[in-house]
């Protein structure tokens, strides 16, 4: 047998010794959605609190806000129409029947007409401060949900990492490595759970940051062009249409 086919016989059978040694290959588990939350310890548990908060208020301002919505631009244009031809309480009526915020504005602006302009305006602007603060209510628990879910996953971790470095010094440092780091990992758990819970809670109140100053400058828009239309010159108005008699 020639001397290289004696190498390639030794070779193969130290491999066959040190996988023998080493031992089968390990195999990776397979963990589910709620072992993770299980193994990140108590402070998931606020976390996942919060993720529930975050997914409310965003569908309950999102309703809000769909129920806000309309078109300030026909609504200010009919009321001209009403006030045009005379028709107080008909102008009153349509806003009342359309139940947006600028048609509340609108409407408690002409409940008040015959009265000096400053004081319509000052009814408008207050009308306007309280519907603003309707579309913006509860937004601060939002953002504050975006802030403190990402502190909760850090603490998580902290805690996590202590106990972990507590068995390291408990047993003078005769850890197996494979359990420090399973808990090194279990601690990290916390703060990807907290920062996903505030990067999506971050981001939605952005978007409905956006949508809410786009609402208010529509109300603002259209809280100008009623009072343009209460302080156009009386000529520039049409008079009411003449009813017809009543047959005797």
């Amino acid at each position: 047998m020639p001397f290289f086919a004696f190498q390639v016989a030794d070779t193969s059978a130290a491999q066959t010794d040190s996988l023998a040694t080493i031992g089968p290959a390990p195999t990776e588990e397979s963990l589910s959605f709620l072992d993770l939350m299980v193994q990140g310890g108590w402070t998931m548990i606020p976390i996942a609190i919060l993720s529930v908060l975050a997914l409310f208020l965003v569908v309950e301002r999102m309703r809000a806000l769909n129920r806000a919505k309309g078109d300030p631009a026909r609504l200010t244009q009919t009321v001209r129409q009403y006030v045009e031809a005379g028709d107080l309480s008909g102008a009153i009526g349509f806003c009342s029947a359309q139940d947006t915020p600028a048609s509340r504005i609108i409407q408690r602006g002409l409940e008040r007409v015959g009265r000096p302009i400053g004081e319509i305006k000052e009814a408008v602007q207050e009308a306007g401060r309280r519907e603003t603060y309707k579309l913006e209510k509860r937004m601060d628990l939002l953002a504050s949900t975006a802030a403190i879910a990402p502190m909760l996953g850090f603490l998580g971790t902290v805690v996590g990492m202590i106990g972990a470095f507590q068995q390291l010094q408990r047993y003078e440092g005769l850890v197996n490595p494979a359990l420090l780091a399973g808990g090194i990992w279990e601690a990290l758990v916390t703060t990807a759970a907290g920062l996903a819970v505030g990067v999506a809670a971050l981001f939605a109140y952005n978007l409905l940051v956006n949508r809410i100053n786009r609402t208010v400058n529509d109300l603002e828009t259209a809280s100008t062009d009623f009072l343009d239309i209460l302080q156009a010159p009386a000529g520039e108005r049409r008079p009411a249409a003449p009813r017809a008699p009543l047959p005797a």
